[in-house]
């Protein structure tokens, strides 16, 4: 990853499993991952869930990963909207819209 001090990525809350994936031993085959750490918890906006829950959906069981980052990936990929706090939430304040005669408009 990154940066160890930050467990959250694009709202997915990694926690300790995110300083371990760093020290995994590379390729790690999918299948040895989720007998290792698939009750690893991942938080997401609405709770935990577990490595091996968030993985299920991959189709490819001899998926190798051959980084940590490529791991990071593949769980940011695979959670999607449940990652997502409020759905159109925004907290960068209102957007202006400038009207025919140039003029801004809140």
């Amino acid at each position: 990853m990154t940066d160890a001090d930050d467990t959250r990525q694009h709202g997915v809350e990694f926690g300790s499993f995110g300083d371990r994936m760093d020290s995994f031993d590379y390729p790690l085959d999918h299948e040895t991952l989720l007998d290792e750490h698939g009750d690893a918890e991942i938080g997401l906006s609405d709770g935990e869930t577990r490595l091996d829950e968030l993985l299920a959906p991959l189709q490819d069981e001899e998926q190798t990963y051959q980084n940590a980052d490529e791991l990071e990936t593949m769980i940011l990929n695979l959670v999607g909207d449940d990652a997502i706090g409020r759905e159109n939430y925004s907290d960068r304040g209102t957007s202006t819209v400038t009207d025919g005669d140039g003029e801004q408009s809140l």
